[in-house]
């Protein structure tokens, strides 16, 4: 399928950055894996028909770990822009697919997986191509979509890391909703930095058809 590449300006800068040394500066500050993860994804994948699944952004494999435990690794994908965290990846989640690839042109087929997600990447999209990444989550999503990112009810920069213009908490939900009304919210909630995950709204949305995909 030929599909427009979005946005080469603010977008390629910060696939620039995330590739280089300020990407790697980030895999060391979080190289030790949160293992409390696993209790979100325990859940998650007992109660959801979920076969296969492809993260956007996965670092260093801190979901991938968790979530290949109760998949077949072959049947679980992720995608970088850090060759770093790629190669920790591949230690922490062995077996896994792990691609380097662009969040805005993903290599993959539609409806490739039955869930696709994403976990604090969608705030360090620039508005130019924040759009393109959401539909290529729903692309390739056969059923399911994941986002856990942090909220605000009005978009608003950060400061982060002395980086201008690399990190965005916004209403994710509405964008969603804005974009892709077909989407039914499933389940949401907060994550807790003392449970799980840093303090982030998430959301399951779900495609009104259930054809599985699997990858």
């Amino acid at each position: 399928m030929s599909r427009k590449v979005a946005g080469d300006g603010e977008a390629a800068r910060l696939e620039r950055l995330w590739s280089g040394d300020f990407g790697v500066a980030y895999a060391d500050r979080n190289r030790v894996l949160n293992e409390r993860r696993g209790l979100f994804w325990d859940r998650l994948l007992a109660e959801h028909p979920i076969t296969s699944v492809l993260e956007i952004g996965c670092g260093q494999g801190a979901n991938l770990k968790p979530i290949a435990q109760h998949l077949d690794p072959s049947d679980v994908w992720g995608i970088d822009l850090g060759e770093v965290a790629l190669g920790r990846a591949r230690v922490n989640a062995p077996g896994t697919n792990l691609v380097r690839a662009q969040a805005r042109a993903l290599p993959f087929r539609d409806r490739f997986v039955d869930l696709t997600l994403t976990c604090g990447v969608l705030i360090h999209q620039p508005e130019e191509t924040l759009g393109a990444v959401i539909d290529e989550l729903v692309r390739c999503s056969a059923r399911f979509v994941l986002w856990i990112e942090y909220y605000a009810p009005v978009t608003e920069e950060v400061p982060y890391h002395g980086a201008p213009g690399s990190l965005f908490r916004r209403d994710y939900g509405r964008i969603f909703a804005s974009r892709h009304p077909e989407l039914r919210v499933v389940e949401s909630g907060y994550h807790d930095r003392e449970v799980d995950f840093d303090r982030a709204r998430w959301q399951l949305l779900e495609r009104p058809s259930s054809t599985s995909g699997g990858g």
